[in-house]
């Protein structure tokens, strides 16, 4: 099959640009904005790039590394299984507090049978996750409370890492958020890890945790699906939880139901059905549900 080489390379290094400058603003990218247009120069850019560039180069390293693993355990897999996909495509965006809006494969779905999707699907976070876990506990254990929060935005952790620095004793961790100003570099990418993670683990339509439901229940997964979307949207209302809008939108384009397989009675055998089972708590550990909290 051949593949088009110049937007995926192009995205890429666009995305090594925006997670480098998310790094080296602090995660606070449009704070820096804001400040250069208060002051009518970029002399506090040049400032935060003298200082944090080394910070910037180990983050823009560190997420690209989750997610180039991420993408490559699905590429590599169709590859595997020949089933006509496209190179991973990175998403840059320099206006967030991570830098990116993730990656992405297209693939042609249908050509794969129920075990194919499902080793498709789960070979992507289980990849992700061989880099995120490590830099976690690297990160967790750099991490230092006695500065004091600033910036607006925080980093809500989700349950795994709230149980990590916990495990570790940091003093002076509130048990809930971190503020971009106690970030540090391999921290926050494995937050983004466990972010983009948890995310593709929802078992909605055609993402990760949609293929491996799919393959687990077959139709009735798309009982599931629908009502995680409701589950979502009812979020949003009681709660106030916006940012869960992400999902429904991206639910809504790309649809809640998971086509057919090439085959749907494909036996998956017992270690991939356990696999299958145990990976459905990854969103429940990994996916922070309000991602970031606003300050009080």
């Amino acid at each position: 099959m051949l593949r088009r080489l110049r937007w995926p390379v192009t995205l890429f290094l666009l995305t090594c640009l925006s997670t480098f400058w998310v790094g080296v603003t602090n995660w606070q990218p449009v704070q820096a904005l804001i400040v250069c247009s208060e002051q009518g120069d970029l002399t506090y850019v040049r400032q935060l790039f003298l200082t944090h560039w080394a910070q910037g180069l180990t983050y823009m390293g560190c997420v690209l590394a989750i997610l180039l693993l991420h993408e490559l355990g699905h590429f590599l897999m169709t590859l595997y299984y020949r089933i006509p996909a496209t190179m991973p495509i990175f998403l840059p965006f320099p206006f967030n507090p991570i830098g990116t809006l993730g990656a992405v494969i297209g693939m042609n779905g249908f050509e794969a049978d129920r075990k194919q999707i499902f080793d498709i699907g789960i070979a992507g976070p289980l990849a992700g996750l061989v880099v995120a876990i490590p830099l976690a506990w690297i990160g967790a254990s750099q991490l230092d409370f006695s500065i004091p929060p600033a910036g607006g935005l925080s980093f809500q952790c989700p349950l795994f890492l709230d149980w990590l620095i916990e495990r570790l004793a940091i003093p002076g961790y509130n048990g809930s958020s971190i503020s971009p100003s106690q970030m540090n570099p391999y921290l926050s990418a494995a937050w983004v890890g466990c972010l983009v993670t948890g995310l593709n683990m929802i078992p909605v339509g055609q993402l990760d945790g949609g293929h491996i439901t799919y393959a687990l229940f077959g139709k009735r997964a798309h009982l599931l699906a629908r009502a995680m979307i409701v589950g979502a949207i009812a979020s949003m209302v009681y709660f106030g939880h916006m940012v869960l809008l992400l999902m429904v939108i991206l639910v809504v384009l790309v649809g809640t139901d998971h086509p057919p397989t090439a085959n749907d009675r494909m036996p998956l055998g017992w270690f991939r059905t356990g696999l299958g089972l145990l990976s459905l708590s990854i969103p429940i550990l990994l996916f922070p549900p309000m991602v970031f909290e606003l300050p009080t």
